[in-house]
């Protein structure tokens, strides 16, 4: 063989892959070139002679990395046992999502259009699970319809739900709505459960064509307090990763609990600086100091984040299992967290009074809120005090004489920082940012995990510091990645497509607003109308309407802006410890302060893309399993209320009922058409409103209502109420229009 025929030399992306591995293989690159060089689906053997891979434990790490190829989508393993390029093949890949009425979607890992999946074909897959699909048409309401391939990962391991058993059959229906299969129990495989009660399953065959899937009984729910039960459901019912490998904890543990002097290194040393942390009261993870000067021109402000990249470094067992989880998922009385204790609430940790390693956005912002310049290092901090968001406030809004006293020389340092956002803020307003200002309710739950209240907890002036200086850094973060053209992941926000800007405008218009497009939608418009509605009853209402016609945000490395922040640019970068795009971000900086290019960054630009795809996900199912234990425990909370009446707004209306939130509360439930009234009601589908024949009252968005609480269903998370008093309706130009002529 002939040095040039050696795959090390032949693989530009080899150098990475000796740094991230001890023992490198072929990289992905270099797998799909040899596949698209070859023209053809090649079996194992054969593409390990294409690569020129000829030493035995090398082609069993390579035939790892296929398989892990298949279930990221980027290859197909065909019937005859050879790898194809998918593009070669009109197949589509992506993630599955299920629907409780057992049909699903396929959504493209190219975030193009979903692919509508019937019943039939749904038979051989479950939620989450990863698949390729063939486009087979186009159905009656206009949705691509496709037909699966091949089933390429099956990622439900677990599925939580409530043991029947019925003719000698057991069966576990999932919690999971999603999951529309009944998993089925052989007797051997039940482990004592009973009938009714809550249990834990493993999947061990898969769904075919002809069978449901079959599990095993793992762990029977103990009849513990309402948020265990809740938590241990959306754990199993998401796949939610909880317990940490012994490989990882031995990485994390390796570190220490403080500051060594080799990693020190050449940082700058900012130890003298200030820097506090606010947070909430119940915080236990400090991610992000600020401390703010004046100058000559307006402030220079810094924003030092944990260093987690430093610690958490590419190839190891640490960095798999982040990527793994992708976020820290937060519940009412538990945190499941995306790094183990000893890096999350620890080292990582800007903990007050001691060492910590840093990367810091160091930037000059002008009085007008413009950031002129920006430099980031790495540093070495020392958190001069670890405040709380109403410490803060108290000593800054409401001037609080023990507060002030308290802060001591650090409160000219918070006033400066109050000036830095003035002035941010100023620049937000500027350039149309929206606004959402709505309290945060937490659902506070005690030692024994029963639900003892629902509480509001609104933003205070402190909680808007924060959430600028950090908006800055992300911002100028993004701009620094962009400048150096890194393969990086963007926090992007689409633009609202046409009908749901349509169905946005004409749900306004019944509410007597005007929504001004020219084209696309701009923030600009869409704040100026929030302004005027900031004093109206149904403000919530309108609000909710706003943010259900934006898309989702999501995460990927083509960078296309975030509509909601009116910013061209926008990545995360102040939360490492807890968002696994943030650590990426990091990652990316440091390699260009060290001197890296976008040609040896260990991250390529396909695998960015997969990483996107991935955390965008992982986002949602963590957003999906929290909603479920606030619903479960919100559900348990007024279980115990039944019969009581209530103050509740109209947030939606159907053919069936309407549904309410409650006030001061945010529970939401059904008014079913049945307990509005004895009359026929008939639904407008123009203007969304259900009309009585008989008394020919009208129920709209935004109505006031008094409701009854008559039934709680813990388990599907559903809320029954009926009318006790209507007290106040929502907006009707044409009852407006009539009411106008009486008063004349």
């Amino acid at each position: 063989m002939t040095p040039k025929s050696r795959w090390q030399d032949r693989d530009p992306r080899f150098g990475e892959e000796q740094g991230r591995y001890e023992h490198p293989i072929p990289s992905r690159d270099f797998i799909l070139k040899s596949l698209a060089d070859a023209k053809r689906p090649l079996g194992f053997d054969t593409l390990c002679d294409s690569l020129g891979v000829r030493d035995r434990g090398v082609k069993q790490a390579l035939g790892k990395r296929l398989g892990a190829m298949v279930r990221d989508g980027q290859l197909l393993l065909n019937r005859a046992e050879e790898y194809c390029l998918l593009d070669r093949l009109a197949v589509i890949a992506g993630v599955v999502t299920g629907h409780r009425d057992g049909f699903g979607f396929l959504a493209p890992d190219d975030g193009g259009e979903d692919v509508y999946l019937s019943f039939r074909h749904m038979r051989t897959l479950m939620h989450g699970d990863r698949a390729a699909v063939r486009v087979t048409g186009i159905d009656e309401r206009g949705r691509r319809e496709g037909s699966v391939v091949e089933v390429l990962e099956r990622r439900t391991r677990e599925v939580a739900g409530a043991f029947f058993q019925e003719g000698g059959v057991g069966f576990v229906v999932p919690d999971n709505k999603r999951h529309s299969h009944r998993i089925v129990i052989p007797p051997k495989m039940r482990s004592g459960a009973k009938p009714g009660q809550l249990v834990v399953v493993e999947i061990v065959e898969p769904p075919t064509e002809h069978a449901p899937p079959v599990g095993r009984v793992s762990r029977i729910l103990p009849e513990g307090g309402a948020a265990q039960t809740a938590i241990e459901l959306a754990v199993a019912g998401h796949g939610l990763p909880h317990e940490f490998p012994a490989a990882v904890l031995r990485e994390a543990r390796r570190f220490g609990r403080e500051v060594g002097g080799k990693d020190i290194g050449h940082r700058e040393d900012i130890r003298s600086l200030p820097l506090v942390t606010i947070d909430g009261e119940d915080a236990r993870d400090f991610d992000d100091a600020v401390f703010a000067e004046r100058t000559r021109s307006g402030f220079k402000l810094l924003v030092a984040i944990a260093d987690v990249s430093w610690y958490v470094r590419p190839g190891q067992a640490l960095d798999a299992e982040a990527r793994a989880r992708a976020t820290s998922v937060y519940f009412p009385s538990r945190v499941i967290p995306m790094l183990p204790e000893e890096l999350s609430n620890n080292l990582c940790s800007l903990m007050p009074k001691v060492d910590r390693l840093c990367m810091v956005a160091e930037m000059n912002v002008t009085r007008a809120g413009k950031v002129t310049r920006t430099r980031f290092y790495s540093g070495l901090m020392r958190s001069a005090a670890r405040l709380t968001y109403n410490k803060v406030a108290a000593a800054l809004v409401d001037r609080d004489p023990a507060t002030v006293r308290e802060l001591g020389e650090l409160l000219p340092r918070l006033e400066c920082l109050r000036e830095v956002y003035d002035a941010l803020r100023r620049n937000r307003e500027e350039r149309g940012a929206l606004d959402f200002e709505a309290a945060e309710m937490k659902v506070l739950v005690d030692e024994a995990g029963a639900v003892t209240d629902i509480k509001a907890y609104p933003r205070n002036d402190a909680h808007r510091i924060i959430e600028e200086c950090m908006i800055a850094a992300n911002v100028e973060a993004a701009r620094f990645l962009k400048k150096h053209k890194l393969p990086a992941l963007f926090r992007i926000h689409g633009q609202p497509d046409e009908e749901r800007v349509a169905d946005l405008k004409r749900f306004l218009s019944l509410r007597g607003l005007f929504l001004e497009t020219d084209g696309e939608l701009e923030p600009l418009k869409l704040q100026r109308m929030l302004r005027t509605v900031s004093d109206r009853p149904d403000l919530a209402v309108i609000q909710n309407a706003v943010i259900r016609s934006l898309p989702q945000a999501l995460y990927q490395p083509l960078n296309i802006g975030h509509f909601g922040l009116a910013l061209e640019e926008y990545a995360h970068f102040t939360s490492p410890i807890r968002r696994y795009p943030d650590l990426l971000v990091h990652r990316a900086i440091r390699h260009a302060l060290e001197g890296g290019s976008a040609g040896d960054f260990v991250h390529p630009p396909r695998e960015m893309e997969l990483l996107g795809q991935e955390c965008s996900q992982r986002e949602r199912r963590a957003d999906e399993a929290s909603r479920e234990v606030v619903a479960y425990l919100k559900c348990e909370f007024m279980s115990q209320r039944i019969g009581e009446e209530f103050d509740a707004v109209a947030t939606g209306v159907t053919n069936f009922g309407v549904f309410v939130q409650l006030k001061n509360l945010q529970v939401d439930g059904l008014v079913h058409v049945t307990a509005l009234g004895s009359d026929y009601f008939q639904f407008h589908e123009q203007d969304r409103t259900l009309v009585g024949e008989r008394t020919k009252q009208r129920y709209s968005v935004g109505d006031e209502m008094r409701v009854r609480l008559t039934r709680v269903e813990p388990s599907d998370r559903k809320i029954d109420f009926e009318l006790v008093g209507k007290t106040a309706g929502g907006f009707h130009p044409r009852r407006a229009k009539r009411e106008g002529r009486r008063s004349k």
